[in-house]
């Protein structure tokens, strides 16, 4: 009777290790191909608006499409950072110079969403953001929902990723050319 029930824990613990580490790691590595795509995502989109000094609604809701495809949720922050510059000049007869304090202005995510009018129903909004070279734009985005390996490790564990976020990308970039 005890030879018994060796074998069935045995069995038991064969079973765990045979099916359900290979599917923990391959959940792991499913995170992983998510956030290397994720990453390059954010980075394409932030090159896409350095490079043309524009930010649309049509841009912005490619970003949302691109991320919502890797099967996530995701909470999008965004930042622009504009130049305000208030040069001084000094001259002398062979010698010009610009002098004065160069100082950024921020937009954040909810007045960017506004006048994009993603979200919101305001005739306001015109479906585009202009910027000039010297701006700046910072997107973060980090995920909302559970990943299917933290679903099944807090299962199969009891381990808790309350507050943390497993999927997360930054980019910022320097406006390279003023928009139209």
């Amino acid at each position: 009777m005890q030879n018994t029930a060796t074998n069935v824990i045995a069995i038991c613990l064969a079973a765990t290790l045979l099916f359900v580490a290979p599917l923990v790691a391959l959940t792991e590595r499913n995170d992983n191909v998510v956030q290397e795509n994720v990453e390059l995502i954010v980075e394409q989109f932030v090159t896409d608006v350095q490079n043309t000094g524009v930010l649309t609604t049509s841009k912005y809701q490619e970003l949302e499409n691109s991320l919502a495809a890797t099967g996530n949720t995701y909470d999008i922050e965004m930042e622009i950072q504009h130049l305000d510059e208030n040069p001084g000049k000094k001259t002398t007869q062979a010698n010009y110079k610009k002098i004065g304090e160069n100082v950024y202005y921020s937009e954040y995510t909810t007045q960017i969403q506004e006048q994009l009018g993603v979200g919101y129903s305001t005739d306001k909004s015109s479906g585009k953001i202009s910027l000039k070279e010297g701006d700046r734009i910072v997107v973060n985005v980090k995920n909302t929902n559970e990943t299917q390996a933290q679903t099944l490790k807090g299962s199969l564990l009891s381990f808790s990723n309350a507050g943390q976020y497993k999927i997360k990308a930054s980019s910022t970039g320097m406006i390279n050319v003023n928009g139209k």
